[in-house]
């Protein structure tokens, strides 16, 4: 009889599974082809892929490449972003053509490995906490390793609150613009840690340490996870040494030699992008005090109450204005916050959602140091973790005996059957706000094609320069080189000569190089409209330097959001 009703709560359990995840790749994958592609999404994966599809020379971040025959590989694609998406991006491409939901199909694929990964990680620590008890009471178990670890209910809630949220859905529609590549590495390292201590096989500690070097690789902000993890699992295994020696696996100098091995391993790319060039290391030692876009890093009292809100604003999904218009599910920070309070309170339920707790804060503590700016974009990687603190709680306050829906106790009102319809109610409630908001998300982009840098007004530059044969346009502010490139399958190769060195005003040289392109009729020039400028002081020295060799600028094109705004104009000089 046990083994028939556990046999039944895994089918359910699987089916509860794979469900949330369908339902997920429905909701992330309509209309895939909406925002437009962001700049980011293409420079960070898109060209690169693209050139070594073609065949192209590939415009390597830095000219830091790994060579290969007649082969170049570029090693990373910004001084904190490794290359992983790149050579992700490949087989996808290869299959299907370069385009917008081409690409965008490999951040589907990320996400779902990400939410397989959590559930796996949310069941190995509840597994976990279950053991504990057991070891507590003098109950033998079976081996550890030998008994297969089922899928807990505080990961089914937290499948379920995610694939609905409007921050994971819409962020990992454009998941490279979130890098999250490294929700998966971060997650999957995170199971195999919590695995390593319950089972204690050494395979499981060598696993999470190569996944969390893949994880720093993809993006060097995973540290904001991997470090407090790490901490955490040493400080764990030290703890209970000291109280009970015999449930903690045991640590070999060679394992901890092969777990640094495999850590190193996805970190050679980074390694050699930086012996070449230095960047990494230069870009953080001159964002230490004060960042690229002005963040002063020390100042914590300023940058913890901003870090804060931007938790909460994911938790509602209150973040994506560029879609069209702002949405979200308002009760959702309520609902977080009560429930943990609750969760701390009951001593049921607290060891649960301590220590997961604690990871978040970390996390977020991290998060106040920054070598760009305050991205709320930033928390694409830790919004999957607050959701599953507060599936934690919810699994642990309504429902404690059962890793099911269905309560132990048969007798019918009992007080298991009323926390059951309870947890069922709050979740379902919390899950119908989440899905309002998404869909009503998904109206307004259909009727927006996407605001500002997210418009999908760089399909239609793209296709103009591509069809008029205007293959080299000298672009004079951000944002509209790589998506062209990519969009036209670089047969369209805007030159940047605007300079990124700061935001404010022009490199020295900007006007030298703006006279020798001047020199030729034929060139033709990229900017964005008057109120979409990014980098500036480029737009004035243009109009400057035309009038001051006696020609004459002539706006040839515009083109604007489908609201009717304007975004980027192309001119022509005689």
């Amino acid at each position: 009889m046990g083994n028939s009703m556990t046999l039944l709560r895994q089918k359910r359990s699987l089916i509860w599974l794979t469900l949330s995840v369908g339902f997920f790749l429905f909701l992330a994958g309509y209309q895939l082809g909406l925002p437009g592609l962001h700049y980011d999404e293409a420079k960070e994966a898109g060209v690169n892929a693209m050139e070594l599809l073609t065949g192209a020379p590939v415009t390597a971040f830095r000219g830091a490449v790994f060579q290969i025959g007649g082969l170049s590989l570029p090693l990373m694609v910004q001084d904190y972003i490794g290359a992983l998406n790149v050579y992700l991006a490949l087989p996808f491409l290869a299959l299907t053509g370069v385009g917008v939901p081409n690409l965008r199909f490999l951040a589907l694929i990320l996400a779902v490995l990400a939410l397989l990964f959590l559930e796996r990680a949310i069941s190995a620590w509840t597994d976990l906490h279950v053991a504990r008890n057991t070891q507590r009471s003098g109950n033998p178990s079976a081996p550890p390793a030998a008994r297969p670890l089922p899928i807990s209910l505080a990961a089914l809630i937290t499948l379920t609150l995610l694939v609905a949220s409007p921050s994971f859905v819409f962020w990992n529609r454009q998941g490279i613009f979130v890098t999250n590549a490294t929700l998966p590495a971060v997650y999957f390292a995170i199971w195999q840690g919590l695995r390593w201590l319950r089972t204690g096989e050494e395979r499981s500690l060598i696993m999470a340490a190569f996944a969390a070097g893949l994880a720093l690789y993809a993006k060097l902000l995973s540290i904001w996870l991997i470090l407090p993890f790490a901490l955490g699992l040493i400080g764990w295994w030290l703890w209970m040494r000291r109280r009970s020696p015999s449930a903690i696996p045991r640590v070999w100098i060679s394992a901890i030699l092969k777990a640094a091995l495999a850590g190193t391993i996805p970190l050679l790319p980074f390694w050699l992008f930086n012996w070449q060039t230095g960047g990494t290391f230069r870009a953080i030692g001159s964002n230490l005090g004060q960042s690229y876009y002005g963040i002063n890093n020390a100042d914590l009292i300023a940058n913890l109450p901003l870090r804060l809100e931007q938790l909460l604003t994911s938790l509602r999904g209150g973040q994506f204005w560029y879609l069209g218009a702002l949405q979200g599910n308002n009760l959702a920070p309520w609902l977080w916050v009560g429930l943990i309070l609750v969760g701390l309170l009951l001593p049921r339920s607290r060891h649960l959602v301590g220590p997961p707790l604690l990871l978040l804060g970390g996390a977020v503590l991290l998060s106040l140091f920054t070598v760009s700016d305050l991205f709320i974009t930033h928390y694409a990687l830790i919004h999957p973790l607050a959701v599953a603190v507060a599936g934690i709680a919810l699994a642990s306050i309504f429902n404690p005996e059962s890793a099911d829906l269905r309560p132990t106790d048969q007798r019918r009102f009992s007080p298991a059957h009323w926390r059951t319809a309870l947890l069922s109610l709050v979740v379902l409630f919390w899950f119908a706000l989440d899905l309002s908001a998404t869909l009503a998300y998904h109206r307004d982009l259909g009727r927006s094609g996407g605001l500002a840098d997210h418009a999908d007004t760089t399909y239609h530059l793209a296709y103009h320069l591509r069809y008029n044969g205007l293959g080299a346009p000298v672009a004079l502010d951000w944002g509209m080189d790589a998506p062209v490139r990519y969009l036209s399958e670089g047969t369209v190769q805007p030159i940047e000569i605007f300079g990124y060195g700061s935001l404010t005003e022009p490199d020295a040289d900007y006007a030298r190089q703006l006279d020798a392109f001047l020199a030729n009729p034929d060139n033709v020039y990229l900017l964005r409209a008057p109120a979409q400028t990014i980098f500036q002081g480029r737009r004035q020295i243009f109009f400057e330097r035309v009038e001051g060799l006696g020609k004459d600028a002539f706006l040839e094109q515009t083109f604007a959001q489908r609201d009717g705004v304007p975004l980027f104009e192309l001119w022509r000089v005689r």
